[in-house]
């Protein structure tokens, strides 16, 4: 496989100063998917706007594992709901018109 697309979770853990115990603990409570090539961890590049998001929060906000996935599922409703509400909105106004 190829790992143009992939980030090396050691440049990770240097960049952010975070051990790699945390990331492994992310992977294991489904937050971010790990792959392995030749032994080496790796996160997809998709997948850096989640990491920075989750990052912040435990860094600077202090929120623990559990804390950040209560964090993120809510945020995932808020926008699920907000897609809803718009295509309500949407439907109510060809009926207005």
């Amino acid at each position: 496989m190829s790992t143009e697309n992939f980030i090396p979770i050691n440049t990770l853990c240097q960049h952010y100063k975070l051990e790699i115990s945390f990331f492994n603990t992310l992977n294991e409570n489904g937050l971010i998917e790990i792959q392995y090539v030749d032994n080496i961890q790796y996160i997809h590049k998709e997948s850096i706007y989640e990491i920075e998001k989750i990052v912040r929060m435990h860094k600077e906000l202090d929120v623990n594992i559990e804390g950040i996935d209560v964090v993120l599922n809510l945020l995932q409703k808020i926008d699920d709901l907000q897609t809803e509400l718009l295509k309500v909105r949407n439907r109510l106004l060809l009926y207005e018109n």
